[in-house]
């Protein structure tokens, strides 16, 4: 392990800074605002066709994320953000200076697309901040305050990759779940960040991805991002991870998160926990990395994380195509907590925290 980290590593605000353009390894932009309106790469339809979709009002921003043409919490957060800049355009143009009392509802729809995602309400909160200040016309205020968000996800995305690459030993392979890379966030990605800066300096040889059912984000947009940056990845189903481990094939589980409560316990997408399960009994670390606006402090552990119930039929069916008996039913949980305990590291672009307890959380996060 890097010989500068302790138990909380912290980093000094401007080591670094980071502009919106793609680097080596990194050519994909899920989240965009061009023509004065809010671009999304569709998912949904990834890879087998790529497709931008425009949108112009805010509820169709909020579908949006419910429909999962968005997805990723810092992703998500993003996209919000865009999704209140749309809102005060559309109420200003209809109630003019009572904009303010009828953009709430517009809040309030965005806050519900997603229940478990913390950075979607972090960003929400920040631009009611940005609107508590405003008097005037909104729009350019808060299209401003939104590209910080944005720009300043990419940022991070790039000191948490570098500060998990630091933890990997040279010649490494690791094993990844769903999908936490460009598509997931502003840029450059969360775990996949650390991957792609891995991967550039030699520390990373070979990406393993899981599936990830039911929507298969690993086959479909992790594998996809990989191929595209020109990163070896080899896919397996989710069920296969224990055998890899077991054959000695990789030395970290690498992946992010939707919500991380105080003790450092932490939502990711459904399967995380099996795999963190698997990589403690055959001695593979964990690595956690999001930024630190997914740390929800106001939580003591993660039984206090809500998780979103998807509908039966994403399980019942693959690409439209009903693949159970009549007569199942299905359980589709979209996420589960990891315990802290099962985790190595926490890894943030404020510092690193090692075997995450509540104590180095505060530290963390004071």
């Amino acid at each position: 392990m890097h010989a500068c980290y302790s138990l909380v590593k912290m980093c000094s605000p401007g080591e670094e800074t980071t502009t919106m353009h793609p680097t080596p390894h990194d050519t994909i932009r899920a989240v965009s605002w061009a023509d004065d309106a809010l671009q999304l790469l569709d998912q949904r339809k990834l890879p087998a066709e790529h497709i931008t979709l425009t949108f112009t009002e805010p509820g169709s921003v909020a579908q949006a994320i419910t429909d999962m043409v968005v997805r990723g919490a810092p992703a998500i957060g993003i996209t919000a953000a865009y999704g209140v800049v749309l809102a005060a355009r559309q109420r200003y143009l209809q109630d003019g200076a009572g904009w303010r009392s009828s953009i709430g509802q517009d809040l309030d729809r965005l806050a519900a697309s997603r229940p478990t995602a913390v950075n979607l309400f972090w960003a929400l909160e920040r631009m009611r901040r940005a609107i508590a200040g405003l008097k005037s016309d909104p729009v350019a205020a808060l299209l401003a305050e939104a590209k910080r968000i944005h720009e300043e996800d990419i940022a991070a995305n790039h000191r948490m990759g570098k500060l998990g690459a630091a933890l990997i030993d040279h010649d490494s392979a690791v094993l990844t779940h769903c999908n936490t890379g460009s598509l997931a966030t502003g840029g450059y990605g969360t775990a996949l960040g650390v991957i792609r800066s891995a991967y550039q300096a030699g520390r990373i040889t070979q990406v393993y991805a899981d599936e990830t059912r039911p929507w298969l984000q690993g086959a479909r947009l992790t594998a996809w991002e990989l191929v595209q940056d020109k990163i070896p990845v080899t896919l397996l189903a989710d069920g296969a991870g224990a055998h890899l481990m077991k054959q000695g094939r990789v030395r970290w589980l690498i992946v992010g998160a939707d919500r991380i409560a105080a003790n450092g316990d932490a939502a990711n997408k459904i399967g995380t926990y099996h795999a963190a399960v698997a990589a403690r009994y055959h001695g593979v670390r964990v690595m956690v990395v999001a930024p630190t606006s997914t740390i929800d402090m106001t939580l003591p552990d993660g039984g206090q994380i809500p998780i979103e119930i998807r509908p039966e039929e994403e399980v019942l069916s693959l690409a439209g195509q009903r693949i159970a008996p009549p007569g199942v039913r299905a359980w589709n949980p979209s996420f589960d907590v990891t315990p802290a305990e099962l985790i190595d590291a926490i890894v943030t672009e404020k510092g690193v925290v090692l075997s995450p307890n509540p104590a180095r959380m505060a530290a963390l996060m004071g």
